[in-house]
Protein backbone atom coordinates (compact mmCIF):
# COMPACT_ATOMS: atom_id res chain seq x y z
CA UNK A 1 0.00 0.00 0.00
CA UNK A 2 2.47 2.30 0.49
CA UNK A 3 4.14 1.88 -2.40
CA UNK A 4 1.48 2.08 -4.23
CA UNK A 5 0.43 5.44 -2.12
CA UNK A 6 3.83 7.27 -3.38
CA UNK A 7 3.47 6.69 -7.14
CA UNK A 8 -0.14 7.99 -6.66
CA UNK A 9 1.26 10.99 -5.25
CA UNK A 10 3.88 11.58 -8.62
CA UNK A 11 0.68 12.08 -10.51
CA UNK A 12 -1.80 13.62 -8.60
CA UNK A 13 -1.90 15.90 -5.49
CA UNK A 14 -3.23 14.46 -1.76
CA UNK A 15 -5.21 17.80 -1.60
CA UNK A 16 -7.44 16.01 -4.81
CA UNK A 17 -8.03 12.93 -3.12
CA UNK A 18 -11.76 12.64 -1.39
CA UNK A 19 -12.59 9.00 -1.15
CA UNK A 20 -11.47 5.55 -0.53
CA UNK A 21 -12.66 2.55 -2.35
CA UNK A 22 -11.31 -0.83 -1.79
CA UNK A 23 -12.00 -4.18 -3.59
CA UNK A 24 -10.52 -7.25 -2.33
CA UNK A 25 -10.42 -11.01 -3.19
CA UNK A 26 -13.76 -12.64 -1.90
CA UNK A 27 -13.89 -15.32 0.58
CA UNK A 28 -11.13 -14.96 2.77
CA UNK A 29 -10.05 -15.39 5.87
CA UNK A 30 -8.20 -12.84 8.13
CA UNK A 31 -8.48 -13.88 12.40
CA UNK A 32 -7.16 -11.14 14.71
CA UNK A 33 -6.31 -10.98 17.93
CA UNK A 34 -7.48 -8.41 21.10
CA UNK A 35 -4.46 -6.31 19.54
CA UNK A 36 -5.72 -6.37 16.18
CA UNK A 37 -2.74 -8.34 14.76
CA UNK A 38 -3.45 -11.63 12.36
CA UNK A 39 -2.90 -14.60 14.34
CA UNK A 40 -2.51 -17.14 10.99
CA UNK A 41 -1.61 -16.07 6.92
CA UNK A 42 -4.90 -15.53 5.82
CA UNK A 43 -7.10 -18.48 4.10
CA UNK A 44 -7.62 -17.73 0.32
CA UNK A 45 -10.77 -18.19 -1.37
CA UNK A 46 -9.34 -21.28 -3.20
CA UNK A 47 -7.62 -22.82 -0.63
CA UNK A 48 -9.64 -26.74 -0.34
CA UNK A 49 -9.13 -27.14 3.23
CA UNK A 50 -12.45 -26.61 4.32
CA UNK A 51 -14.93 -28.64 1.89
CA UNK A 52 -15.66 -31.36 3.98
CA UNK A 53 -16.94 -29.30 6.96
CA UNK A 54 -18.90 -27.00 4.73
CA UNK A 55 -20.39 -30.51 3.30
CA UNK A 56 -20.93 -31.80 6.80
CA UNK A 57 -22.73 -28.66 7.46
CA UNK A 58 -24.60 -28.71 4.77
CA UNK A 59 -26.34 -32.13 5.82
CA UNK A 60 -26.33 -31.28 9.27
CA UNK A 61 -27.91 -28.34 8.73
CA UNK A 62 -30.22 -29.27 6.26
CA UNK A 63 -30.53 -28.48 2.41
CA UNK A 64 -33.82 -27.00 2.32
CA UNK A 65 -33.02 -24.46 5.38
CA UNK A 66 -29.24 -23.87 3.94
CA UNK A 67 -30.57 -22.90 0.55
CA UNK A 68 -33.54 -21.03 1.66
CA UNK A 69 -31.70 -18.93 4.28
CA UNK A 70 -28.83 -18.58 2.99
CA UNK A 71 -29.10 -19.13 -0.23
CA UNK A 72 -26.14 -21.52 -0.86
CA UNK A 73 -24.25 -24.79 1.28
CA UNK A 74 -21.69 -23.40 3.66
CA UNK A 75 -19.46 -24.99 1.14
CA UNK A 76 -15.66 -24.10 1.19
CA UNK A 77 -16.36 -20.38 2.19
CA UNK A 78 -15.22 -18.16 4.93
CA UNK A 79 -17.29 -19.74 7.82
CA UNK A 80 -16.04 -23.50 6.98
CA UNK A 81 -12.90 -21.86 6.71
CA UNK A 82 -13.18 -20.42 10.10
CA UNK A 83 -14.60 -23.87 11.80
CA UNK A 84 -11.32 -25.32 10.45
CA UNK A 85 -9.20 -23.75 12.29
CA UNK A 86 -11.89 -24.39 15.22
CA UNK A 87 -11.04 -27.94 14.35
CA UNK A 88 -7.33 -27.82 13.79
CA UNK A 89 -5.87 -24.89 15.65
CA UNK A 90 -7.89 -24.47 18.56
CA UNK A 91 -5.41 -22.28 20.49
CA UNK A 92 -5.44 -19.94 17.71
CA UNK A 93 -9.30 -20.33 17.61
CA UNK A 94 -9.37 -19.23 21.11
CA UNK A 95 -7.49 -16.05 20.22
CA UNK A 96 -9.65 -14.55 18.01
CA UNK A 97 -11.51 -11.14 18.44
CA UNK A 98 -12.67 -10.92 15.65
CA UNK A 99 -12.80 -12.63 11.71
CA UNK A 100 -12.39 -10.25 8.67
CA UNK A 101 -12.84 -10.67 5.04
CA UNK A 102 -9.81 -9.07 3.74
CA UNK A 103 -11.37 -5.87 2.09
CA UNK A 104 -12.13 -5.54 5.85
CA UNK A 105 -8.64 -5.96 7.02
CA UNK A 106 -7.50 -3.57 4.52
CA UNK A 107 -10.58 -1.20 5.86
CA UNK A 108 -8.86 -1.50 9.31
CA UNK A 109 -5.29 -0.81 8.49
CA UNK A 110 -6.57 2.33 6.79
CA UNK A 111 -8.78 3.47 9.61
CA UNK A 112 -8.21 1.30 12.70
CA UNK A 113 -11.61 0.62 13.15
CA UNK A 114 -13.34 -2.72 12.47
CA UNK A 115 -16.55 -3.37 10.26
CA UNK A 116 -18.07 -5.43 7.63
CA UNK A 117 -20.87 -5.19 4.97
CA UNK A 118 -24.25 -7.26 4.23
CA UNK A 119 -22.55 -8.35 0.39
CA UNK A 120 -19.24 -9.54 2.55
CA UNK A 121 -21.45 -11.14 4.83
CA UNK A 122 -23.01 -12.52 2.23
CA UNK A 123 -19.63 -14.08 0.27
CA UNK A 124 -18.73 -15.95 3.50
CA UNK A 125 -22.17 -17.72 4.26
CA UNK A 126 -22.79 -15.33 7.70
CA UNK A 127 -26.36 -13.63 5.77
CA UNK A 128 -29.71 -15.04 6.38
CA UNK A 129 -31.61 -13.73 3.56
CA UNK A 130 -34.88 -14.92 5.09
CA UNK A 131 -34.34 -12.72 8.33
CA UNK A 132 -32.07 -10.41 6.90
CA UNK A 133 -29.74 -11.20 9.95
CA UNK A 134 -26.30 -12.87 11.10
CA UNK A 135 -27.13 -16.57 10.38
CA UNK A 136 -27.76 -18.07 13.15
CA UNK A 137 -28.20 -22.09 11.14
CA UNK A 138 -24.72 -21.60 10.43
CA UNK A 139 -23.18 -19.79 13.85
CA UNK A 140 -25.41 -22.32 15.56
CA UNK A 141 -24.17 -25.01 13.58
CA UNK A 142 -20.60 -24.28 14.02
CA UNK A 143 -20.38 -23.05 17.59
CA UNK A 144 -19.56 -19.77 16.76
CA UNK A 145 -20.42 -16.56 19.00
CA UNK A 146 -21.78 -13.54 17.52
CA UNK A 147 -19.30 -11.18 18.76
CA UNK A 148 -16.67 -12.70 16.12
CA UNK A 149 -18.27 -11.04 13.37
CA UNK A 150 -18.00 -7.04 13.11
CA UNK A 151 -20.27 -4.42 13.16
CA UNK A 152 -22.21 -4.06 9.84
CA UNK A 153 -21.86 -0.62 7.73
CA UNK A 154 -23.12 0.08 4.15
CA UNK A 155 -21.38 -0.61 0.91
CA UNK A 156 -21.49 2.75 -0.09
CA UNK A 157 -21.35 5.71 2.19
CA UNK A 158 -19.00 7.02 5.11
CA UNK A 159 -17.60 3.77 6.87
CA UNK A 160 -14.06 5.39 8.23
CA UNK A 161 -11.61 7.76 8.09
CA UNK A 162 -8.36 7.41 7.53
CA UNK A 163 -5.99 7.22 10.85
CA UNK A 164 -3.21 9.54 11.72
CA UNK A 165 -1.40 6.07 11.72
CA UNK A 166 -2.11 4.98 8.50
CA UNK A 167 -1.64 8.73 7.17
CA UNK A 168 1.40 8.83 8.45
CA UNK A 169 2.42 5.44 6.48
CA UNK A 170 1.09 6.09 3.16
CA UNK A 171 1.54 10.19 2.89
CA UNK A 172 -2.50 11.09 2.49
CA UNK A 173 -4.12 13.26 4.52
CA UNK A 174 -5.72 12.37 7.94
CA UNK A 175 -9.62 12.25 7.97
CA UNK A 176 -10.03 11.02 3.96
CA UNK A 177 -13.31 8.81 4.43
CA UNK A 178 -13.29 5.13 3.41
CA UNK A 179 -16.67 4.78 1.59
CA UNK A 180 -16.90 1.54 -0.83
CA UNK A 181 -15.62 -1.83 -0.11
CA UNK A 182 -16.56 -5.27 -1.88
CA UNK A 183 -15.15 -8.25 -3.33
CA UNK A 184 -13.30 -8.33 -6.58
CA UNK A 185 -16.25 -9.84 -8.36
CA UNK A 186 -19.87 -7.73 -7.25
CA UNK A 187 -16.90 -4.86 -7.89
CA UNK A 188 -16.11 -6.18 -11.13
CA UNK A 189 -19.88 -6.36 -11.92
CA UNK A 190 -20.20 -2.80 -10.66
CA UNK A 191 -17.20 -1.46 -12.86
CA UNK A 192 -19.21 -2.49 -15.89
CA UNK A 193 -22.61 -0.75 -14.57
CA UNK A 194 -24.16 -4.27 -13.62
CA UNK A 195 -26.69 -3.57 -11.17
CA UNK A 196 -29.93 -4.29 -12.48
CA UNK A 197 -31.69 -7.64 -13.15
CA UNK A 198 -30.42 -9.38 -16.54
CA UNK A 199 -27.32 -7.53 -16.35
CA UNK A 200 -24.29 -10.09 -16.81
CA UNK A 201 -20.57 -9.39 -16.30
CA UNK A 202 -17.65 -11.53 -16.73
CA UNK A 203 -13.92 -11.86 -15.78
CA UNK A 204 -11.46 -14.26 -16.72
CA UNK A 205 -7.99 -13.38 -14.58
CA UNK A 206 -6.69 -16.54 -12.52
CA UNK A 207 -10.23 -17.56 -12.44
CA UNK A 208 -12.88 -16.78 -14.44
CA UNK A 209 -16.48 -15.45 -13.28
CA UNK A 210 -19.61 -15.34 -14.99
CA UNK A 211 -21.44 -12.63 -12.77
CA UNK A 212 -25.43 -12.07 -13.26
CA UNK A 213 -27.99 -9.77 -11.12
CA UNK A 214 -31.47 -10.99 -10.36
CA UNK A 215 -34.00 -9.51 -8.63
CA UNK A 216 -35.48 -12.91 -7.51
CA UNK A 217 -34.11 -14.93 -4.25
CA UNK A 218 -32.91 -17.64 -5.87
CA UNK A 219 -30.63 -20.41 -5.66
CA UNK A 220 -28.77 -23.82 -7.33
CA UNK A 221 -30.49 -26.73 -5.36
CA UNK A 222 -27.22 -27.85 -5.81
CA UNK A 223 -25.01 -25.00 -4.82
CA UNK A 224 -22.78 -25.28 -8.00
CA UNK A 225 -23.24 -21.54 -8.47
CA UNK A 226 -23.60 -19.31 -5.82
CA UNK A 227 -26.09 -16.34 -5.12
CA UNK A 228 -24.52 -13.50 -2.84
CA UNK A 229 -26.09 -9.71 -1.80
CA UNK A 230 -24.74 -7.48 -4.56
CA UNK A 231 -23.68 -3.78 -3.54
CA UNK A 232 -26.54 -2.37 -4.17
CA UNK A 233 -28.45 -5.17 -2.69
CA UNK A 234 -30.95 -4.41 0.55
CA UNK A 235 -34.43 -5.75 1.97
CA UNK A 236 -36.08 -3.24 0.01
CA UNK A 237 -34.54 -3.70 -2.78
CA UNK A 238 -33.04 -6.99 -3.62
CA UNK A 239 -30.10 -7.19 -6.18
CA UNK A 240 -28.73 -10.66 -6.19
CA UNK A 241 -25.57 -11.36 -7.41
CA UNK A 242 -25.74 -15.05 -8.96
CA UNK A 243 -21.89 -15.86 -9.42
CA UNK A 244 -20.45 -19.09 -11.24
CA UNK A 245 -16.55 -19.44 -10.89
CA UNK A 246 -14.10 -21.39 -12.48
CA UNK A 247 -11.35 -21.78 -10.15
CA UNK A 248 -9.14 -22.55 -13.18
CA UNK A 249 -8.77 -20.25 -16.06
CA UNK A 250 -5.94 -17.83 -16.43
CA UNK A 251 -3.29 -19.90 -14.17
CA UNK A 252 -3.88 -22.92 -17.29
CA UNK A 253 -2.72 -20.36 -19.55
CA UNK A 254 -0.07 -19.11 -17.24
CA UNK A 255 0.80 -22.77 -16.21
CA UNK A 256 1.34 -23.65 -19.91
CA UNK A 257 3.45 -20.41 -20.59
CA UNK A 258 5.97 -21.61 -17.77
CA UNK A 259 5.96 -25.02 -18.32
CA UNK A 260 6.16 -24.57 -22.66
CA UNK A 261 8.62 -22.04 -22.75
CA UNK A 262 9.39 -19.13 -20.08
CA UNK A 263 10.55 -16.48 -23.14
CA UNK A 264 6.56 -16.49 -24.89
CA UNK A 265 4.49 -13.47 -24.55
CA UNK A 266 0.99 -14.41 -24.63
CA UNK A 267 0.88 -12.52 -28.09
CA UNK A 268 2.72 -15.32 -29.66
CA UNK A 269 1.22 -18.22 -27.53
CA UNK A 270 -2.55 -16.61 -28.95
CA UNK A 271 -0.38 -16.82 -32.58
CA UNK A 272 0.06 -20.63 -31.96
CA UNK A 273 -3.34 -21.10 -30.75
CA UNK A 274 -4.53 -19.50 -33.45
CA UNK A 275 -3.14 -21.10 -36.38
CA UNK A 276 -4.83 -24.54 -35.51
CA UNK A 277 -8.53 -24.87 -36.53
CA UNK A 278 -11.21 -24.62 -34.12
CA UNK A 279 -12.06 -27.85 -32.41
CA UNK A 280 -8.04 -28.06 -31.95
CA UNK A 281 -8.15 -31.76 -33.94
CA UNK A 282 -9.94 -33.33 -31.22
CA UNK A 283 -7.69 -32.41 -28.53
CA UNK A 284 -10.03 -31.72 -25.19
CA UNK A 285 -8.38 -30.17 -22.17
CA UNK A 286 -10.72 -29.86 -19.03
CA UNK A 287 -9.35 -27.07 -16.84
CA UNK A 288 -9.80 -27.97 -13.31
CA UNK A 289 -6.44 -27.91 -11.57
CA UNK A 290 -7.04 -25.10 -8.98
CA UNK A 291 -8.62 -26.64 -6.29
CA UNK A 292 -11.88 -27.95 -5.49
CA UNK A 293 -14.69 -26.73 -7.88
CA UNK A 294 -18.00 -25.21 -6.70
CA UNK A 295 -19.53 -25.70 -10.30
CA UNK A 296 -18.40 -29.61 -10.12
CA UNK A 297 -20.37 -29.71 -6.48
CA UNK A 298 -16.51 -29.14 -4.80
CA UNK A 299 -14.75 -31.87 -6.68
CA UNK A 300 -11.19 -31.63 -7.64
CA UNK A 301 -10.52 -33.71 -9.90
CA UNK A 302 -7.47 -31.69 -11.64
CA UNK A 303 -7.05 -30.51 -14.99
CA UNK A 304 -7.70 -33.36 -17.41
CA UNK A 305 -5.74 -33.45 -20.92
CA UNK A 306 -7.68 -36.28 -23.32
CA UNK A 307 -6.99 -37.25 -27.21
CA UNK A 308 -3.44 -36.57 -27.60
CA UNK A 309 -1.78 -37.47 -30.43
CA UNK A 310 1.56 -37.47 -30.48
CA UNK A 311 1.99 -37.80 -34.12
CA UNK A 312 -0.53 -34.91 -34.96
CA UNK A 313 -0.92 -32.18 -31.53
CA UNK A 314 1.73 -29.45 -31.44
CA UNK A 315 2.39 -26.99 -28.80
CA UNK A 316 -0.37 -24.68 -30.75
CA UNK A 317 -2.87 -27.30 -30.11
CA UNK A 318 -2.16 -27.57 -26.52
CA UNK A 319 -2.73 -23.92 -26.17
CA UNK A 320 -6.03 -23.51 -27.94
CA UNK A 321 -7.32 -26.83 -26.42
CA UNK A 322 -6.48 -24.84 -22.70
CA UNK A 323 -8.66 -21.72 -24.30
CA UNK A 324 -11.39 -24.15 -25.58
CA UNK A 325 -11.26 -25.77 -22.56
CA UNK A 326 -11.50 -22.91 -20.49
CA UNK A 327 -14.35 -21.35 -22.54
CA UNK A 328 -16.66 -24.65 -22.60
CA UNK A 329 -16.57 -24.69 -18.64
CA UNK A 330 -18.04 -21.23 -18.63
CA UNK A 331 -21.17 -22.23 -20.98
CA UNK A 332 -21.40 -25.28 -18.77
CA UNK A 333 -21.53 -23.12 -15.48
CA UNK A 334 -23.57 -20.69 -17.38
CA UNK A 335 -26.14 -23.84 -18.10
CA UNK A 336 -27.11 -24.09 -14.74
CA UNK A 337 -27.45 -19.95 -14.48
CA UNK A 338 -30.01 -20.32 -17.38
CA UNK A 339 -31.69 -22.45 -15.16
CA UNK A 340 -32.18 -20.22 -11.99
CA UNK A 341 -33.03 -17.48 -14.61
CA UNK A 342 -30.36 -15.65 -15.55
CA UNK A 343 -30.32 -16.10 -19.42
CA UNK A 344 -27.58 -13.73 -21.02
CA UNK A 345 -28.67 -11.14 -23.69
CA UNK A 346 -25.16 -9.42 -24.05
CA UNK A 347 -21.99 -10.32 -22.03
CA UNK A 348 -19.63 -6.73 -20.72
CA UNK A 349 -16.09 -7.38 -19.49
CA UNK A 350 -12.97 -5.49 -19.15
CA UNK A 351 -10.59 -5.80 -22.49
CA UNK A 352 -8.02 -7.50 -19.89
CA UNK A 353 -6.65 -10.97 -18.95
CA UNK A 354 -7.56 -13.93 -21.32
CA UNK A 355 -10.60 -11.50 -22.96
CA UNK A 356 -7.23 -9.99 -24.83
CA UNK A 357 -7.13 -13.27 -26.44
CA UNK A 358 -9.28 -12.94 -29.98
CA UNK A 359 -9.98 -17.01 -30.16
CA UNK A 360 -11.19 -16.65 -26.12
CA UNK A 361 -13.43 -14.11 -26.84
CA UNK A 362 -14.50 -15.58 -29.96
CA UNK A 363 -15.01 -19.09 -28.87
CA UNK A 364 -16.88 -17.76 -25.61
CA UNK A 365 -19.55 -15.69 -28.01
CA UNK A 366 -19.83 -17.92 -30.62
CA UNK A 367 -20.41 -21.15 -28.09
CA UNK A 368 -22.43 -19.26 -25.71
CA UNK A 369 -24.45 -17.75 -28.22
CA UNK A 370 -24.24 -14.20 -27.18
CA UNK A 371 -22.54 -10.86 -28.20
CA UNK A 372 -19.42 -10.02 -25.91
CA UNK A 373 -19.34 -5.90 -24.96
CA UNK A 374 -15.81 -5.01 -24.04
CA UNK A 375 -15.11 -1.89 -21.98
CA UNK A 376 -12.21 -0.10 -21.36
CA UNK A 377 -12.32 -0.46 -16.94
CA UNK A 378 -11.09 -2.21 -14.39
CA UNK A 379 -11.98 -2.84 -10.71
CA UNK A 380 -9.63 -0.15 -9.68
CA UNK A 381 -11.14 2.19 -11.66
CA UNK A 382 -14.67 0.72 -10.44
CA UNK A 383 -13.71 1.01 -6.74
CA UNK A 384 -12.75 4.69 -7.31
CA UNK A 385 -16.44 5.55 -8.98
CA UNK A 386 -17.72 3.69 -5.88
CA UNK A 387 -15.93 5.63 -3.49
CA UNK A 388 -17.42 8.59 -5.28
CA UNK A 389 -20.72 7.29 -4.94
CA UNK A 390 -20.28 6.97 -1.70
CA UNK A 391 -19.14 10.56 -0.40
CA UNK A 392 -21.96 12.50 -2.80
CA UNK A 393 -19.24 13.26 -5.55
CA UNK A 394 -21.09 12.15 -8.43
CA UNK A 395 -25.18 12.99 -8.77
CA UNK A 396 -26.16 9.27 -9.51
CA UNK A 397 -25.03 6.35 -11.44
CA UNK A 398 -25.64 8.13 -14.53
CA UNK A 399 -22.88 10.63 -14.13
CA UNK A 400 -20.41 8.07 -12.04
CA UNK A 401 -20.30 6.08 -15.06
CA UNK A 402 -20.49 8.93 -17.85
CA UNK A 403 -17.05 8.34 -18.70
CA UNK A 404 -17.35 4.34 -18.94
CA UNK A 405 -16.19 3.58 -22.81
CA UNK A 406 -17.06 0.40 -25.12
CA UNK A 407 -14.01 -0.66 -27.06
CA UNK A 408 -15.64 -3.61 -28.96
CA UNK A 409 -18.54 -5.27 -29.60
CA UNK A 410 -17.96 -9.32 -30.57
CA UNK A 411 -21.06 -11.04 -32.31
CA UNK A 412 -21.14 -14.94 -32.34
CA UNK A 413 -19.37 -16.27 -35.64
CA UNK A 414 -22.87 -18.47 -37.20
CA UNK A 415 -20.72 -20.09 -39.08
CA UNK A 416 -18.56 -21.42 -36.56
CA UNK A 417 -22.07 -23.03 -34.77
CA UNK A 418 -21.63 -26.69 -35.60
CA UNK A 419 -17.72 -26.76 -34.64
CA UNK A 420 -18.36 -25.18 -31.39
CA UNK A 421 -21.29 -27.43 -30.84
CA UNK A 422 -19.38 -30.74 -31.88
CA UNK A 423 -16.43 -29.14 -29.52
CA UNK A 424 -18.16 -28.56 -26.43
CA UNK A 425 -19.94 -32.12 -27.11
CA UNK A 426 -17.33 -34.02 -26.70
CA UNK A 427 -16.07 -31.71 -23.61
CA UNK A 428 -19.12 -32.52 -21.85
CA UNK A 429 -18.30 -36.35 -22.91
CA UNK A 430 -14.73 -35.92 -21.29
CA UNK A 431 -15.93 -34.36 -18.06
CA UNK A 432 -19.10 -37.04 -17.46
CA UNK A 433 -16.04 -39.63 -17.68
CA UNK A 434 -14.26 -38.16 -14.79
CA UNK A 435 -16.92 -37.28 -12.35
CA UNK A 436 -18.75 -40.95 -13.05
Amino acid sequence: MREVSRQLLTQVSASGIGAIGISYQMHGLVAIDKYLKPLRPSIIWCDSRAVETGNQAFREIGAELCLSCMLNSPGNFTASKLKWVKENEPEIFGQIHQIMLPGDYIAMKLTGEINTTVSGLSEGIFWDFRNNSLAAPVMTNYGFEASLIPALTPTFGIQATLSTSASAELGLPAGIPVSYRAGDQPNNAFSLNVLEPGDIAATAGTSGVVYGVSDVVTYDPQSRVNTFAHVNHSAEKQRLGILLCINGTGILNSWLKKNLHTSWDYEEMNALAEAVPVGSDGLTILPFGNGAERVLENRNPGCQISGLDFNRHSRGHLLRAAQEGIVCSFVYGMEIMKEMGIEPSVIRAGKANMFLSRIFRDTLAGMAGVPIQLYDTDGAQGAARAAGLGVGFYAGREEAFGGLKKLTEIEPDLTTAAQFQELYSRWKAALSGILS
